[in-house]
């Protein structure tokens, strides 16, 4: 069973941190610090989402950190963000989730989606991302920049609450999700490749 250890203190996310631009098919369309990827309508990105579960089947969801310019204390999956100028999705993904959880499990690509998302007069989401699973027991240690709290659910669980209580979630996660559930849930377990 999964436990926590202390919580890691690292700063990890900077507003000038240069993400990659794309179009809707991945080519290259240059360098743009986060913030402005993120301002108004966004400029489409990479990303990255991973979902980590544990050997019994439950996933760690995140509650994002107040201090989150976007969906601050929405509840979203384990950990997600954004390659960096030089990282392929692969080697962000690796990272990343060593440095918001402190666990380096091998990580399975499952597909790569585009959305659109507006928070308010805040800004935006526009990426495409690419989803990830990971199977792991070891203790998570978060990183309370990033996250203000997490719990594991079951898969049953999640699928009532998101019908129930939507509004609770990050949009990315409840359009991961269910695509998770209706066409990758046979490898999602057991980290089979396509």
């Amino acid at each position: 069973m999964q436990t926590t250890t202390p919580a890691n203190h690292a700063v990890v996310s900077f507003d000038d941190e240069p993400l990659i631009r794309v179009d809707s098919q991945d080519n290259l369309l240059g360098f743009e610090s986060k913030e402005a990827c993120h301002d108004g309508d966004g400029l489409l990105h990479r990303a990255f989402s991973i979902f980590l579960f544990d050997r019994s089947g439950r996933l760690l969801l995140q509650q994002r950190s107040e201090q989150k310019r976007l969906w601050p204390g929405y509840w979203a999956n384990s950990c997600c963000s954004h390659p960096r100028r030089g990282e392929s999705d692969a080697e962000a993904a690796a990272r990343r989730i060593r440095e918001e959880l402190g666990v380096s499990p091998p990580l399975t690509f499952l597909y790569r989606f585009e959305y659109h998302a507006r928070y308010g007069e805040l800004g935006s989401e526009h990426e495409l991302c690419s989803v990830y699973t990971a199977v792991d027991d070891n203790p998570v240690r978060i990183n309370i920049n990033e996250i203000d709290d997490i719990r594991w659910i079951e898969p049953d669980v999640l699928d009532v609450e998101l019908a129930k209580h939507p509004e609770r979630y990050a949009p990315w996660l409840k359009l991961e999700w269910p695509q998770l559930r209706e066409q990758h849930w046979d490898r999602v377990l057991t980290g089979q490749a396509p």
